[in-house]
């Protein structure tokens, strides 16, 4: 964390990797708070700096596949579908709760699993909810939806089953995503399609 001066502010700044970029939080002192929003917008002109709400906020989260609790994790999905083994603490001390059935899982194929898609048609949005097809048959439900500004096209997250098809099942079969009562083909992914090898967050 750096201490640094906004205007006439002391303000320490923490540098953090944000929604798929690299950003920072700021520490202000609350009587300070609207003295450094308004040299923030004033000195943000020169960079193009705007506002902008929840919604953007998904937009980046979703494009980088960044799960979100609630939407894309719940009670009812393991570390393994939901494609975040490598966070898991397999040899944690004490161990923790369902360590042993996510331990039988472990370097088996998986019959559900998080997905990201990208529609190939740019003008259809997704919100949550569309049905995912594959194949003919419905196959999941987006969990996150939203339209991928970076990307050129609604992007989503969502978990499909596998019908028995492994190993690659959830990339190399065609897609499709219904909006509306219309279906729109889209691209399947287990890799971000926003900076896939993170170079941007490691900058």
């Amino acid at each position: 964390m750096a201490d640094i001066e906004i205007g006439c502010a002391p303000v320490k700044a923490l540098r953090i990797t944000y929604m798929g970029e690299l950003g920072y939080e700021l520490y202000i002192p609350s009587e300070f708070a609207v003295h450094v929003y308004d040299k923030l917008v004033e000195m943000g002109q020169s960079f193009d700096l705007r506002h902008c709400g929840y919604h953007t906020l998904q937009t980046l989260r979703i494009e980088k596949a960044y799960r979100e609790f609630g939407h894309d994790l719940g009670a009812d999905d393991t570390p393994l579908q939901a494609g975040l083994g490598f966070a898991v603490a397999w040899d944690k001390p004490g161990g923790f709760l369902g360590r042993e059935a996510l331990l039988a899982e472990r370097g088996q194929n998986q019959e559900r699993r998080l997905v990201q898609f990208r529609l190939d048609d740019p003008d259809p949005m997704l919100y949550h909810n569309e049905p995912i097809w594959r194949d003919g048959k419905q196959v999941g439900y987006l969990c996150s939806g939203m339209y991928g500004h970076t990307l050129g096209a609604a992007i989503g997250l969502g978990y499909v089953t596998s019908g028995g098809e492994e190993p690659a099942w959830y990339t190399e079969k065609a897609y499709e995503i219904e909006v509306a009562g219309q279906r729109y083909s889209a691209q399947g992914s287990l890799k971000p399609l926003y900076d896939p090898s993170n170079t941007r967050i490691k900058a």
